[in-house]
């Protein structure tokens, strides 16, 4: 691809793709906001599950550290993204501890420590290693790892949804936003020249697709049949 556009050019591609993804990413992370509504009315978590939360946190303060310039080069947009996903993501965790019951607190509160102290382990660690080629590895490949994890969750929703042919548990706007995420740094990775974003980001855009599809396919079937739902949620 280098030799057949110019440096500018592919800046230019890889710039723009950036921060498509970024706004992308930032319609995924308020998808969760009515159902912290609910959450704050009620004063109370009901079924809803908190351990998504914590781990989308791991994944963008991973993410958002890979992104920084001394772990790997010119990847400013993959930080800003993951940094604004992890504020959000500490805020619902907050919430979701605030409005649940003492047990929930307390494996809640264990397991944000946990991602706190797993991640200054992380951190720290990697800036101990005077070789940059390794750290960049490292980190890339744990990145690598965390994402692809974060994209395949949602088969456990996907497989609901051909269960019970209702698609209602898999909102249409979530789905929309991972696939144009998804797809937006897949670009950037490859303009980028950086397996590490395009590869997981490559994946994510697949399933984003198979999402999207379900979607339409079961979507007019959901309409037409009226289904008690079978759990509260699958946030």
């Amino acid at each position: 691809m280098a030799n057949l556009v110019s440096p500018e050019t592919l800046e230019i591609c890889k710039q723009a793709a950036g921060i498509a993804g970024n706004i992308f990413a930032f319609g995924l992370f308020v998808s969760p906001i009515p159902t912290f509504r609910r959450i704050i009315r009620n004063q109370s978590t009901e079924q809803f599950s908190g351990i998504p939360y914590i781990y989308a946190l791991l994944n963008c303060l991973i993410c958002a550290w890979y992104g920084c310039p001394f772990i790997s080069s010119d990847n400013l947009l993959v930080t800003t993204v993951n940094s604004v996903g992890a504020v959000f993501q500490l805020s619902y965790i907050i919430i979701y501890i605030t409005n649940t019951e003492k047990p929930k607190k307390f494996k809640m509160s264990a397991l944000l420590v946990a991602v706190f102290g797993l991640f200054a382990v992380i951190s720290i660690g990697s800036m101990l290693i005077t070789d940059l080629e390794f750290r960049h590895l490292l980190i890339g490949f744990l990145s690598c790892f965390t994402l692809i994890s974060m994209f395949a969750s949602p088969l456990s929703v996907m497989n609901i949804v051909i269960q019970t042919r209702s698609v209602e548990f898999m909102p249409f706007y979530l789905s929309l936003s991972t696939f144009l995420m998804s797809t937006s740094f897949l670009l950037y990775g490859v303009f980028n020249f950086d397996p590490f974003i395009y590869v997981p980001n490559g994946i994510g855009t697949i399933l984003g697709i198979a999402q999207l599809a379900l979607y339409f396919y079961y979507h007019d079937k959901s309409k037409e049949e009226s289904r008690e739902p079978l759990i509260e949620s699958v946030a």
